[in-house]
């Protein structure tokens, strides 16, 4: 069913250039964006042209690649690599890898919308609190150097041991969102998380990485603030300004076409102009060479030598860094970030729908993409990447902004993922990102982060003053008790190294702690469905467009799968495996099954993140 063109519905023949062409008044740019460019071009089942597939995939890795670069950068600090940029380049080849392989299975087999996989910033925070534990204290001799070298067999224990340990617990943990997503336990999570439960989760995330942030933008405040104001620029100021790129169609042979490319490509763009006033300002030695001096981290030859060492090609593969290990504390935490994870994920899914096309996810095919993400974060533990993965909201929104809906996109996405990881020197190049760029990117990215995660108290009554004071203290809580408890780490002495352990773990890591009394605090106050947020938050992703595709059309299992599977009578009894096309004694039955995984009521689970 998915053709090149979808004559039906006039979306054919629609070309890059098209999709928000400005109008030729300016007094009709608003009607414009709320009218034509409100169309999708194509829906989640069509499949555009191969050269449109390639353009618009490679826009989506663009779009995804900040989030995904940072992560192994910002871990290399804790794995105690900040000065072994080869090794970086390794470690963003494999979460290139294994994102793309990540985001085709869950394109192809899990929620089956259009939807990237890519590194998670909700275990980020668990992780770092690990690292940050006594027995994983980078020896001082790493972070010198003149002692450092980083083919000996020492420092190579020393990362590895940390990576493997991260490893096992991202392996453990990811067990249990396998169990959730596939068991059709997910509804019972999201009957008793709501807003004030996620605003903190997912706020803290954001904020507890300041300091990382602050350390990056700090080695050169110019370089940083720089950064900052260009993307500020970008994606506020001019994201209304279409810039004319060259076009050529039969009709109309060579012309230009004016694209949004500032709305499109903010921090690519921020990014790169950043890097090029390094590199000019390290060509012309105006940035000092001498390491003791500051300004010394803007230079972009700092790890020249990186691309030239690393390979051409390069394959990850399981267990590349040895054998991983298990420690409880690191499952505990990881388990945290897992479960906040597959809330954001579940918000997620709402949103794309809307975005591309699709009718509401119902809930067997959420349960499919929340398993999904489990073994995708099963797969990265295995690949060493020090993270898991999840559905970038990034991604959801530049489906707006494309107006492409179409699921073979995101497979162009993920191919492309796949062979930037195999190309070693793809990962070489981004690891010469001067420390001040990416810290700029920082201030920017990790802001949003948090501001997503107040943004969910839209739903609720903030003059309430319950509410007011549920959420500040659980974000109060979040920023004190991690602070105190990293400050004083002797203070944990239960008497049971495996128990101090676990809360150290635990109590250091801000969005479990500000999560956690958000949680316990909405659900024990009393408090009606109105003024926690629940029934506006159920209402907000009830999807209001019309339904331009049958739900089985979208969601069903591919290569016939379903409809081979729905001859199976106790198939219905799966809650990731229910097939469409069941007679009305059969759709009774699963029915009441449904309502028995999901026991609060018939609405979809509320969407999280905006």
């Amino acid at each position: 069913d998915m053709t090149p063109e979808k004559e039906s519905n006039g979306h054919d023949n629609y070309a890059f250039g098209r999709f928000c062409d400005l109008p030729e008044k300016a007094d009709d740019l608003d009607s414009s964006i709320d009218g034509d460019c409100n169309k999708l071009a194509y829906i989640v089942t069509d499949a555009p042209p191969w050269y449109l597939c390639i353009l618009l995939g490679t826009q989506h890795c663009l779009t995804a690649f900040g989030g995904i670069i940072a992560i192994p950068l910002i871990l290399s600090q804790g794995l105690c690599l900040q000065l072994d940029g080869l090794t970086q380049s390794y470690l963003i080849s494999t979460i290139f890898f294994v994102s793309g392989i990540c985001t085709l299975l869950q394109v192809t087999f899990g929620i089956r919308l259009p939807i990237l996989q890519g590194g998670t910033f909700t275990l980020l925070a668990p992780s770092m609190a690990m690292l940050s534990m006594p027995e994983w204290t980078c020896p001082a001799w790493t972070q010198n150097a003149s002692l450092v070298n980083t083919s000996s067999a020492e420092f190579v224990e020393v990362w590895q041991s940390r990576m493997r340990a991260l490893q096992g617990s991202i392996l453990v943990g990811s067990l249990f969102q396998v169990f959730v997503g596939f068991s059709g336990l997910i509804g019972l999570f999201m009957r008793f998380i709501g807003p004030l439960t996620i605003a903190p989760t997912i706020a803290l995330i954001g904020l507890s990485l300041f300091d990382s942030a602050g350390s990056s933008a700090g080695s050169h405040w110019g370089i940083s603030s720089m950064t900052t104001a260009l993307i500020i620029l970008f994606s506020q100021y001019l994201r209304h300004i279409a810039m004319p790129f060259p076009k050529y169609s039969r009709d109309k042979k060579l012309h230009t076409s004016r694209v949004y490319v500032f709305q499109i490509l903010p921090v690519l763009l921020g990014i790169t102009v950043s890097w090029l006033v390094c590199y000019i300002l390290t060509t012309y030695n105006v940035l000092p060479a001498d390491p003791e001096h500051y300004g010394y981290l803007a230079r972009t030859d700092l790890k020249g030598e990186v691309i030239g060492r690393a390979p051409w090609l390069t394959f990850p593969y399981p267990g590349q860094w040895g054998m991983p290990t298990v420690s409880l504390a690191g499952v505990v935490g990881i388990l945290a970030g897992v479960i906040s994870s597959m809330i954001e994920s579940v918000g997620d899914y709402h949103a794309c729908a809307r975005l591309s096309g699709a009718p509401p996810p119902p809930k067997h095919a959420i349960n499919r993409g929340i398993g999904i993400e489990g073994l995708g974060c099963l797969l990265a533990g295995a690949w060493g990447t020090g993270n898991g993965t999840t559905s970038y909201s990034e991604n959801v929104g530049a489906l707006g902004i494309t107006k492409v809906g179409s699921r073979m996109v995101i497979v162009a996405s993920g191919v492309l993922m796949i062979v930037m990881g195999i190309l070693g020197k793809v990962g070489a190049v981004f690891t010469t990102i001067p420390s001040p760029v990416m810290g700029g990117m920082f201030m920017v990215m990790f802001g949003v982060i948090c501001a997503a995660g107040v943004s969910n108290l839209q739903y609720t009554d903030m003059n309430s003053s319950r509410n007011i004071f549920i959420f500040g203290f659980s974000m109060f809580s979040g920023l004190v008790i991690p602070n105190w408890i990293i400050k004083n780490p002797k203070a944990i002495a239960t008497g049971t190294k495996q128990l101090d352990q676990m809360l150290q773990v635990l109590l250091t890591t801000s969005m479990f702690v500000g999560g956690f009394f958000g949680f316990i605090l909405d659900n024990t106050i009393p408090g009606s469905k109105q003024e926690r947020g629940i029934l506006a938050w159920n209402k907000a992703h009830e999807d209001d467009s019309s339904e331009t595709l049958e739900s089985g059309e979208v969601y069903n299992l591919p290569f016939g799968i379903s409809s081979s599977l729905s001859s199976v009578s106790w198939i219905r009894y799966i809650p990731f495996c229910w097939p469409w096309g069941f007679n009305q004694a059969q759709g009774a039955t699963a029915s009441k099954m449904d309502a028995f995984i999901f026991p609060q009521n018939s609405d979809q689970p509320a969407e999280m993140k905006t």
